[in-house]
């Protein structure tokens, strides 16, 4: 089934609304990226205009900034996730999510699903 952000056909206040065209391509939407921990995979999407979107499908490093500089760590487990509790028993990476690794606690600052990369950084 797709996803589609056009209009509901529905007021604010539920009554109906005669929509007077159809759906448009550029309208479609894709369902979310739920990156999760394992082998390193990625797909990339075609977007409008010839763009590519990179998504993150698993992970197993995060790359970290500690006082300036970059390290690539190995992630461990995840902690906690306060997009959603249920990802951290289903292992899924998002923005914000807190992971553990060999060197602490880490904080994901990139949107996996939606930059390609996951980054982070060191909680003290």
């Amino acid at each position: 089934m797709a996803i589609w952000h056009g209009d509901s056909g529905r007021k604010r206040t539920g009554g109906k609304i005669k929509i007077a065209r159809k759906k448009r391509k550029y309208e479609l939407g894709n369902l979310p990226t739920l990156t999760k921990i394992g082998e390193e995979k990625r797909e990339v999407e075609e977007g409008k205009g010839g763009n590519k979107k990179v998504r993150v499908l698993s992970a197993s490093f995060v790359n970290v900034s500690i006082k300036g500089k970059s390290e690539k760590l190995k992630i461990l487990e995840i902690v906690e996730n306060k997009a959603n509790p249920h990802f951290v028993r289903m292992g899924i990476i998002t923005k914000g999510a807190i992971v553990k690794t060999e060197k602490g606690l880490v904080k994901i600052t990139s949107r996996p699903g939606q930059h390609g990369v996951v980054n982070g950084i060191l909680i003290e």
